[in-house]
C-alpha cells in the first residue's frame, strides 16, 4: 500500500438488524456452555419486521429456553415498543433445530487414540499494528468507539430521543504511513419523530464524537450526520438482518485479510471462531514484542484434522528478523491445534455475547483471553 492514503472503516450499532443475529445467536450459544461446556452450537438468525428465525445444528446435555433467550436479548438491544415494528416482547419467533451432523461429529471429536480435529476446513487471519494502544487500525477503533459512546448516551438518556439502530464510518487520512488526522465521519443513527435535523446533528458532534475522535479532528474533518435527513423507521422493519454478515466489522475493519468465516452463533470447535482468536493473539503479541510493527498471520484447516494445514507470516516489510525465523517461533510457542487453542484461551466459557458488538478485537477485557499479551517476553528471549 502506498504511504499517503485515506483508509475507511465502519461499525454497527447493537440495534443494527444484523447485530441483532449475531447477539441472539451468541447469546443462545452462552447459554447452552453455561449448561454443558462441551456443547456443539451452530445457531444462526434471520430477523425481518416483527418475525424471527432462529434455525441451525445443536447438541448438548443442557436444557435451553431458546425463545425466552432470544426475547430478552430483543429487549435489551431496546426493542421493546410497538411503534419500533419490532417488539420483543410480542414479535413471532420460529425455531428450526436439530443435532449436528454425526459424521462431522466423528472428526471433531476427541477419542482415544484420536485427537480433536477441526470443526470445518477453511482459513482464518489474525492481524495487529502498532499504530494504536489497542494495537489495531485506527479507523476500526475510531469506529467502534462511537457506536459504544452512541449506545451510551441513548440508554443514559443524555441523548433520549435515539432509537436502536445506526452504523458509522470513520476515514482516517495516513502520511507516510501513519494516521495523521480524521479526513470524515459519516453517522447515521435511528431517532424518534418529530427530532429536528439540526439538534441532532449538535448533539452528535457534541456528545458523541467529540469526546471520542477529538484528538484526531481537525477543521478539515467532515461529517455526514444521518446524510438523507430523517432515520426514523429502523431496525429489521428497514431492513432484514442474518447472522455473520458483518465480518469486515468484527474483525479489523478491512485492514489485513479475511477468510469468510463468521464468529456469532460458533462454539469454539469451530476454527472459525477459535483459530481467528488465537491468530490475532500470535499476530499482537508479535508486534508488541518489537519483532515487527505489523503482523498477519493466515492459518488453515482440514475437517477432522487436528494440525494446520499452513501457517503464513506476513509483516508488510516491518518485520525485524526474517518471516521464516518468526513462523518458527510460532510453530514453536502457540497451540494451533483445536483442542490445544480452546484449553489455551479457555473458550468453553459463556463469555461470547459481548464479543459480536462493538467488535472481537482490541478490546480490554479480561473475559477476551486472545488479548493478553503474555508472551511478549518469550518471543522477545
Amino acid at each position: 500500500m502506498r504511504k499517503n492514503y485515506i483508509f475507511t472503516s465502519e461499525s454497527i450499532s447493537e440495534g443494527h438488524p444484523d447485530k441483532v443475529c449475531d447477539q441472539i445467536s451468541d447469546a443462545i450459544l452462552d447459554a447452552f456452555l453455561e449448561q454443558d461446556k462441551d456443547s456443539r452450537v451452530a445457531v444462526e438468525c434471520a430477523v425481518k419486521d416483527n418475525f424471527l428465525l432462529i434455525f441451525g445444528e445443536i447438541t448438548s446435555k443442557g436444557q435451553v429456553d431458546i425463545e425466552s433467550i432470544a426475547r430478552k436479548k430483543i429487549i435489551e438491544i431496546g426493542y421493546d415498543k410497538d411503534e419500533y415494528g419490532f417488539n420483543g416482547k410480542n414479535c413471532e419467533i420460529e425455531i428450526k433445530v436439530s443435532e449436528q451432523s454425526p459424521e462431522i461429529a466423528q472428526g471433531v471429536d476427541e477419542k482415544e487414540g484420536k485427537e480433536q480435529g477441526a470443526g470445518d476446513q477453511g482459513l482464518m487471519f489474525g492481524y495487529a499494528t502498532n499504530e494504536t494502544p489497542e494495537f489495531m487500525p485506527l479507523p476500526i477503533i475510531l469506529a467502534h468507539k462511537l457506536m459504544k459512546k452512541r449506545a451510551e448516551v441513548r440508554k443514559s438518556g443524555e441523548i433520549p430521543y435515539l432509537r436502536p439502530d445506526g452504523k458509522t464510518q470513520v476515514s482516517v487520512e495516513y502520511k507516510n504511513g501513519k494516521p495523521l488526522c480524521i479526513d470524515s465521519i459519516v453517522f447515521s443513527t435511528q431517532h424518534d419523530k418529530g427530532i429536528d435535523n439540526d439538534i441532532l446533528k449538535r448533539d452528535i458532534i457534541n456528545k458523541v464524537i467529540q469526546p471520542v475522535c477529538g484528538r484526531w479532528i481537525n477543521k478539515n474533518t467532515k461529517y455526514y450526520i444521518n446524510p438523507v435527513g430523517k432515520f426514523i423507521i429502523g431496525g429489521p422493519v428497514g431492513d432484514s438482518g442474518v447472522t455473520g454478515r458483518k465480518i469486515i466489522a468484527d474483525t479489523y475493519g478491512g485492514h489485513g485479510s479475511h477468510g469468510g468465516g463468521a464468529f456469532s452463533g460458533k462454539d469454539p470447535s469451530k476454527v472459525d471462531r477459535s483459530a481467528a482468536y488465537i491468530a490475532r493473539y500470535i499476530a499482537k503479541n508479535i508486534v508488541a514484542s518489537g519483532l515487527a510493527n505489523k503482523c498477519e498471520i493466515q492459518m488453515s484447516y482440514a475437517i477432522g484434522i487436528a494440525e494446520p494445514v499452513s501457517v503464513l507470516i506476513n509483516c508488510f516489510g516491518t518485520n525485524k528478523i526474517p518471516e521464516e525465523e518468526i513462523e518458527r517461533l510460532v510453530r514453536e510457542k502457540f497451540p494451533l491445534k483445536p483442542a490445544e487453542i480452546i484449553k489455551y484461551l479457555d473458550l468453553k466459557r459463556p463469555i461470547y455475547s459481548k464479543t459480536c458488538i462493538y467488535g472481537h478485537f482490541g478490546r480490554n477485557d479480561p473475559d477476551f483471553t486472545w488479548e493478553k499479551l503474555d508472551m511478549v517476553g518469550d518471543l522477545k528471549g
